[in-house]
């Protein structure tokens, strides 16, 4: 028995130390066909307006997240994202979102915005987003 603990935890030491990007591909598909994404690849975001977000996952990933009601903090200068996963390391559907919006980190105070529907964008719809709108 005592030598098997020793084993059992370089095995398991070896395990967490393998790279995430060796670990994980940068993306995937669900079982319903939708685009999945890595939270490690989520790099940018920008709001078009108060119901709707486009996030840039990789250099050439984007997803449009549209929002079940407004969310004005999303408009503010100041305004910072703040992302809690309730899955997986995967983002696969809106129900994997639960964002809230700070306008003032120093406050404290967020806003929640619930994700209604994420679109995966080809790459004529990325194209066409407005340069301002781009994350």
């Amino acid at each position: 028995m005592r030598l098997v603990l020793p084993a059992l935890s370089a095995v398991i030491g070896l395990v967490f130390a393998v790279s995430p990007a060796m670990a994980e591909p940068a993306s995937r598909t669900a079982e319903n066909g939708m685009q999945c994404f890595s939270i490690r690849n989520f790099q940018n975001w920008k709001a078009r307006d108060a119901r709707t977000l486009y996030i840039r996952v990789d250099p050439q990933r984007y997803f449009r997240l549209d929002l079940a009601a407004s969310c004005p903090a999303l408009l503010s200068q100041n305004s910072h994202l703040i992302t809690k996963w309730r899955s997986s390391s995967w983002v696969c559907s809106a129900t994997d979102w639960d964002l809230t919006v700070s306008e003032d980190p120093m406050r404290g105070f967020a806003s929640p915005c619930i994700v209604k529907t994420m679109t995966a964008l080809t790459e004529s719809e990325a194209g066409a987003i407005p340069k301002k709108f781009r994350p």
